[in-house]
């Protein structure tokens, strides 16, 4: 799609149409490519809005950067968990918008969402930091992905407190959680991880008896 049909479908009022328009700028220049995305940040569509966010992850400027802290208070959650994922691949300079909006956005997508990509950067300080005040939130799938996230400690200076918190998930009453808590378990090379995985295999939800045994096979 060249530039001018580009600018038209930008325009339409198919919203399928400004989705081509936005998934055809990729091949674009970021000088040319985020002043078109970043008219588009008000779009009355939440899809058209997420696909602008993942846009300008992809094209880094500063004034893309700019564009993704407004996405972060948009009333979508769905653009809101885009716009963090594609902040985060701006690497340090996110960390601080992106531990703020965690504090602060309660929604288990956009929760979910700043744990797996904090838990892509550089930066085991803070992801350790956020799994903590992840570890009693209210939505269970934020718990669960909190229990796998914790496998990220094994064999670092946060390795003793980690452990600590995936043996409380260990006795959660959400087979879910202790399942994900027996998966990150398995890679603690430590006596009390063992302990607790001896006691996961005769849990009596499947789920988890099969997360220890994986364990066991793939050792």
């Amino acid at each position: 799609m060249d530039l001018s049909q580009i600018r038209v479908s930008l325009d339409s009022e198919d919203s399928q149409e400004r989705m081509r328009a936005i998934t055809a700028l990729r091949s674009y220049d970021a000088e040319t490519a985020v002043p078109l995305l970043c008219n588009k940040l008000e779009d009355p569509e939440f899809l058209v809005r997420s696909f602008i966010a993942m846009g300008l992850g992809r094209k880094r400027t500063p004034q893309a950067f700019e564009g993704l802290l407004l996405l972060l208070d948009d009333a979508d959650a769905n653009v809101r968990s885009e716009a963090a994922s594609a902040l985060a691949l701006y690497g340090d300079r996110a960390l601080t918008r992106l531990v703020e909006m965690f504090e602060q956005d309660q929604h288990w997508l956009v929760r979910r969402s700043i744990l797996a990509a904090v838990g892509e950067m550089d930066a085991p300080a803070t992801l350790y930091r956020l799994c903590v005040a992840a570890i009693r939130d209210r939505d269970l799938t934020v718990r669960e992905a909190t229990a796998l996230m914790l496998v990220r400690f094994a064999g670092t200076e946060y390795q003793t407190s980690a452990l600590d918190h995936l043996l409380q998930f260990a006795k959660s009453e959400e087979a879910m959680v202790r399942a994900a808590a027996a998966r990150s378990l398995r890679h603690y090379d430590l006596h009390q991880a063992r302990e607790a995985l001896a006691q996961l295999h005769d849990d009596p939800d499947h789920r988890v008896v099969a997360s220890v045994l994986e364990g066991l096979v793939e050792g």
